[in-house]
Order: C-alpha cells, then structure tokens, then sequence
C-alpha cells in the first residue's frame, strides 16, 4: 500500500533543494502537499507536481507558520506530515563572524523549526495522529568546522527532535530527524561565507569528505528525498542519510579522537590557502 496516498503534508523551503525534491516525491505518491518557503513564488509549481500547493511563508515568524498550520487543516480537515526543512548555512571561522550572522543562522534553521512544531504539534495531539519531520544534518551528528554556527543550529534540531519523540510517542504523534551528508543542493551557492571566497570554504568542507576509511558520498536531492520518505514510514528516529553518512557517526562515536584529528588537518590547509593567497 502507498503509505503517503491522499495524506496532507506541510514542506517549508520547498523552492528548491531537498523541499523541492520531497514535494515532488509525496506528490509522485498521491499526497497533498503545501509548499511553504520565502521564494515559493519564483518556482513552477507545475514542475513540481498537480498536487501541490505554494504558500509563501516566513519561518521566522511564528504567526506564519501558525497561520498556515490553521488554514491547512482548515481547507484540508487534517494534517498528517510536516517538514520542517527551511535552512541556510553560514561558513567560515568563527572569529571572523559577528552576533549578526549567528541570530541570522538561528532565526531561520533553529526557530523555524520551533515554530513549525509548536503550530502542528498540537493539532496532531488533538487528531491523535500525524508525524513531525525536521531536516537537520549530518552536521547535527558530528562536529563540522568552518561550519559552527549552522553545526549548532543542526544540533539543536537533533536534541529537539529526539527529546519531543519520547513525549510525543504516548500521544499518537511521531517525530523524525533526518541528517543527511553532503547533499547537492544550491544551499553551498547561496551560504553566507565569512572571512573568505566562497569556493575556499566550499574546498575546505570538501576535504572533510573522506573521514578515515568512509568516504562521504554526495546525494541527489531526488535520493534524498525518497530516502527520508522511506525513513518516515518505517518511523525512524535519526534518519541517515546515505549509508556513509551513518558510518561516519558510528565512527565518530567509537573515536571522536581520530574525528578530531582529521578535523583539525582539514583547519590547517584552509588556514594555509589563505595566509598563501
């Protein structure tokens, strides 16, 4: 049976990226979906599929979310799926960056998923039933330099989720996060980029790809998608996102040592291309 068939689903950041993919697949598998996200209107809806519907919305705002949470289940008489997934990513080193970029990172990745679960949350207890998605990353999983800010953000999205999960659970309700790897998206043309050229930080989280003897593949976004499909309907906690991906956090966890070092080689080319520059 096609567990999305006539199910009502919230996307936000569905413009492009893994939002735009899930949309497509959960419209592929006969779900309803509501996109949601600042730049919904500049896409072809169309392109995505007949069943889709843009709203334009700024997570930021939590009267957004909560609006479009109302008139959803108000059109739609349920809701059975968000995804949480609206998300930007702020690179560089740390000292380079202001408060600004920090509040900028955490306004959108973290309270734009704290705001689309306090607005559906309830509405599924009271159904008895639904599911909450929130996209983080493998950078939820282990530390990624050059990427502090959006590493925190990510980490908070895993706590949130895996914490709500235990309490939701007894309610009817489940709750997923999905941490995918390295994932081709727009998300690394469009990061805020401190300190430094794009392309140098771009490198630099490159090199990071191997972690040992696990070599981190990079996902399709259609693949993506139909992997965190195929983990919500299973009910998977912490989804992962390729098969590398949940090495690399087995590893970490078994030597973070070894992690670190890595991590810390990966620090020291970067500083070196630029102080050579």
């Amino acid at each position: 049976m096609n567990y999305f068939k006539d199910k009502v689903a919230i996307v936000t950041g569905a413009a492009s990226g893994i939002g735009k993919a899930i949309c497509a697949e959960l419209n592929r598998r006969g779900a309803e979906a509501v996109i949601a996200g600042i730049h919904v209107g500049n896409m072809d809806a169309n392109a995505v599929g007949d069943r889709v519907h843009p709203v334009r919305v700024d997570v930021t705002k939590a009267e957004d979310m909560q609006k479009l949470v109302e008139e959803t289940v108000l059109e739609h008489r349920r809701l059975d799926f968000i995804f949480n997934n609206a998300g930007i990513a702020v690179g560089g080193e740390l000292q380079e960056m202001e408060l600004t970029h920090w509040r900028h990172i955490i306004n959108v990745n973290l309270w734009g998923v704290i705001h689309g679960t306090m607005a559906a949350y309830p509405v599924m207890v009271k159904q008895g039933f639904g599911h909450i998605v929130n996209i983080a990353s493998l950078g939820g999983l282990v530390p990624v330099p050059m990427l502090t800010p959006y590493a925190t953000t990510k980490h908070a999205i895993v706590g949130l989720s895996t914490s709500l999960r235990g309490e939701a659970t007894g309610l009817g309700v489940k709750v997923s996060v999905a941490c995918p790897g390295f994932v081709r998206t727009g998300i690394y043309n469009s990061a805020i980029v401190v300190g430094a050229n794009r392309q140098e930080v771009v490198d630099s989280l490159l090199s990071l790809r191997p972690i040992g003897p696990v070599s981190l593949k990079a996902t399709k976004s259609d693949e993506c998608a139909c992997a965190i499909l195929r983990g919500v309907e299973q009910n998977k906690a912490i989804i992962t996102i390729p098969s590398s991906s949940k090495l690399a956090w087995w590893l970490y966890r078994i030597n973070p040592g070894l992690i670190s070092y890595l991590q810390r080689e990966s620090v020291k080319k970067f500083r070196k291309l630029l102080n050579n520059r």
